[in-house]
């Protein structure tokens, strides 16, 4: 049963996958967020290409800021870049892990370590520099905060499921086997859900882009004459409870996943 139900799935995770990088591409979306929902869908299959065609899928350029201006879609777009990102070192680290045999402490810290390194230094400040007028090493400042409360809810969401789900089956902990990646697929996916109401908060106090729109050329022009309101500072108050509430969701995630094991 559990061999037909992976083979359905990564059946319908291949197709999406080639639905997604075919049809993205008339999207006018920003070229980083593009390939964040190409490697999202490598990860969370058909639930992935969804959230595309119902978070981002339209044509024009004005038709689509208006649609990716509501918030929730923004939110989508900020999460997705994290867990893209994210993800990509996340499963690094795990596959390195098993390979080296280590304990789930050790394997969770190395997790973490190559997904928050890839997420911030290339995923974030390097792909979005722009956004800091060209500085990397601003960039690296600006995204640092946000991507640190990002990561900690996203590990917390996926520590338990990557500890416990199948934890008596020596396969899905086989980088060999396909349900090590069905595992880490479920995992990446429930770590996505957890992550988002984080990221709502950081998207509604402009600590993180959302969607982006690529406007047409005649369009880019006048919007680089038009002034940009800044937004207000967030209190280091505001960002400090922010930051417990994300570190508290990162070790409860841990305790379960090491209770779990008993």
């Amino acid at each position: 049963m559990l061999e037909s139900v992976m083979l359905l799935w990564f059946v319908l995770t291949a197709m999406s996958v080639l639905y997604v990088a075919i049809d993205i591409r008339h999207t006018p979306e920003n070229p980083v967020l593009k390939w964040g929902f190409l490697l999202l869908t490598l990860y969370g299959g058909p639930i992935a290409a969804l959230l595309y065609v119902f978070g981002c899928r339209k044509r024009s350029p004005e038709e689509h800021a208006r649609f990716v201006a509501a918030r929730w879609r923004q939110v989508l777009g900020s999460t997705m870049h994290c867990v893209a990102g994210d993800g990509v070192g996340i499963l690094a680290g795990a596959v390195i892990s098993k390979l080296l045999v280590l304990a789930l402490l050790a394997e969770t810290a190395l997790e973490y370590v190559f997904g928050f390194a890839f997420g911030w230094t290339i995923f974030q400040a390097l792909f979005m520099r722009d956004m800091a007028g060209g500085s990397y090493r601003r960039s690296l400042k600006d995204t640092f905060i946000p991507e640190l409360l990002s990561m900690n809810c996203l590990m917390g969401g996926m520590i338990p499921v990557a500890a416990l789900a199948w934890r008596g089956v020596a396969e899905a902990h086989d980088p060999t086997h396909g349900l090590f990646w069905f595992r880490m697929s479920i995992a990446l996916m429930v770590g996505f859900a957890v992550a988002y109401p984080m990221n709502w908060w950081l998207v509604s106090n402009h600590l993180k882009h959302g969607m982006m729109t690529v406007p047409a050329p005649g369009a880019a022009a006048a919007k680089k004459k038009a002034p940009m309101a800044m937004p207000p500072p967030v209190s280091r108050a505001r960002i400090a409870v922010a930051a417990a509430i994300s570190f508290a969701v990162l070790f409860t995630g841990l305790f379960i996943g090491i209770a779990g094991r008993g």
